[in-house]
C-alpha cells in the first residue's frame, strides 16, 4: 500500500490568512486594554510592590501583550509548517495557543472589571 502525497491546494494560504486576521483582532483587544491602563487614574489599584506604574490594569496589559506575542509566534511557526509540508500541528503548539487565548480572555475580562 503506497501513501499518496497530499495536495493541500490553497489550504496553507487560507490558514495563514485566517491566522493573520485573528492576530489583527487580538492586537485590537490589546490596544483597548493598553488604552484603559494608560488612561486610568494614577494610584488607583496600585500594587504593594512599590513599582511605579504597576497596577492591576498594568498586569492585564502585560498579560495581553505576552499572550499576543505567544499567539503570533505560534501562528508564524504553524504557517511555516504548512508551507513546507503536511506536518500536523504539535501538541505543544496547540497547548500554547489554547493557554494564550485563555490568558488573553482573562486579561480582557479583568481589565473591564477593574475599570473606573
Amino acid at each position: 500500500m503506497s501513501v499518496e502525497a497530499r495536495d493541500p491546494g490553497l489550504q496553507p494560504e487560507r490558514t495563514t490568512l485566517a491566522w493573520r486576521r485573528t492576530l489583527i483582532s487580538l492586537l485590537v483587544v490589546d490596544l483597548f486594554i493598553w488604552r484603559r491602563w494608560l488612561s486610568a487614574k494614577s494610584g488607583a489599584g496600585q500594587l504593594p510592590t512599590g513599582i511605579p506604574g504597576l497596577d492591576y490594569q498594568g498586569i492585564c496589559a502585560l498579560t495581553a501583550a505576552a499572550a499576543t506575542i505567544v499567539l503570533g509566534s505560534v501562528a508564524w511557526v504553524r504557517s511555516r509548517q504548512l508551507h513546507h509540508g503536511t506536518e500536523e500541528a504539535s501538541a505543544v503548539l496547540m497547548l500554547a495557543s489554547a493557554l494564550s487565548i485563555i490568558a488573553l480572555g482573562c486579561a480582557a475580562v479583568a481589565a473591564i472589571a477593574l475599570g473606573d
